[in-house]
């Protein structure tokens, strides 16, 4: 009988344990779940601001880069059902009127959707342009539509993540022969040369003289601040140390959500001249049918996309032909996957090997 019991109570211990383990894991995913839900809500909040509308549609290069695009496709999209996704304002959905749509669904996920149909009436297009404030991946449209247009792209092209609504929407709603606006983009990876970064260190070994109270001590962790995170800034083509290497190529036609949230690259990169690798420099092209191409290189016109900058903490020296070979990997946060995880590895003339991990929040300057 003391055997027996001894027996019962080991199962009915492990058993207890399995059922807190079932149900820790419950506990996290919902928690997870609700933190995604709030980033969620925080993401389509910001969208209410009028500040966020300004700068994008004050970005000429942007905007009529979409403007010619949906125009000189007027073929495509003459008679046609168009979903424009995260439409904002809802100035691509009037472009696609203007070029001879039948019907355009605006998809809204913000509050901003009631000023959107006040757009729509105010340019008298309420009969072809519906708008319909919902989360992408939760709307249900009345038919298939035949072009899928929209502006996604963030920082360093994935920030924020909204790719992956898209694609949604294609894969749900649009026909099998239908054309997505933009159909490509391409992301690219260079190393850069800072000058300015070195003064700004300095600032610290200034204190001294200033105030009299020695601070050299700080820089080590200036230096590791500023490696956090990512920056955005318009930086100048002779910072650029090395051409540029594609990264990642997407057919916007066929890519898959797991692709897009899943980014590993491995590069190589031969530099120009003598300076220092103050870091690694990330920036876009997307393209449309018809070979329009909307860039965000340090080489063409600025756009508020500017070019995304993620230092590193010590700076190797380079030569002209010095080889820095690595890999990126770029993914959705966990925790909040509007946000991404970027880690970068690299080896300069196949030396010692450098690793750094960068989370691209909401904090970037």
């Amino acid at each position: 009988m003391d055997l027996i019991h001894i027996i019962y109570k080991y199962f009915r211990k492990k058993l207890d344990s399995n059922f807190e383990d079932s149900a820790s894991v419950i506990e996290n995913g919902e928690d997870q779940a609700k933190k995604s839900g709030n980033q969620d809500r925080e993401y389509f909040q910001s969208y209410t601001d009028v500040g966020i509308h300004e700068e994008m549609l004050n970005d000429a290069v942007r905007t009529n880069a979409y403007r010619y695009a949906i125009l000189k496709n007027y073929e495509k999209i003459r008679g046609k059902v168009v979903a424009d996704v995260g439409a904002g304002t809802g100035i691509l959905s009037v472009f696609c009127v203007q070029a001879g749509a039948k019907k355009v669904y605006a998809i809204e996920g913000s509050s901003l959707a009631e000023q959107t149909r006040l757009v729509v009436e105010e340019n008298k297009m309420a009969d072809r342009i519906t708008v319909i404030q919902g989360k992408a991946e939760d709307v249900t449209l009345p038919e298939k539509v035949d072009v899928v247009v929209s502006e996604w792209m963030g920082y360093a092209l994935f920030y924020e993540s909204m790719l992956p609504s898209v694609l949604c929407i294609r894969d749900r709603w649009m026909k099998e022969d239908g054309i997505m606006l933009p159909s490509s983009a391409v992301l690219y990876i260079a190393p850069f040369s800072d000058e300015e970064i070195s003064e700004r260190i300095e600032v610290w070994s200034s204190i001294k003289d200033k105030y009299k109270v020695s601070m050299d001590c700080m820089k080590t962790y200036a230096k590791q601040c500023l490696s956090y995170g990512a920056h955005v800034r318009c930086i100048c083509p002779e910072d650029v140390i090395s051409h540029a290497y594609q990264l990642v190529n997407l057919d916007l036609n066929k890519v898959t959500v797991h692709e897009v949230t899943n980014i590993q690259r491995k590069f190589e990169l031969s530099c120009f001249g003598s300076s220092r690798l103050s870091g690694f420099v990330l920036w876009f092209t997307v393209s449309f049918p018809g070979n329009v191409v909307l860039s965000t290189s340090p080489y063409s016109q600025a756009t508020h996309w500017g070019q995304t900058l993620f230092y590193v903490e010590k700076e190797p020296e380079v030569k002209q032909d010095t080889v820095i070979s690595g890999k990126l990997s770029l993914r959705p946060n966990q925790q909040k996957p509007r946000f991404l995880d970027v880690n970068i590895s690299f080896q300069v003339d196949g030396g010692g090997l450098h690793q750094k991990y960068y989370y691209m929040s909401d904090n970037i300057t």
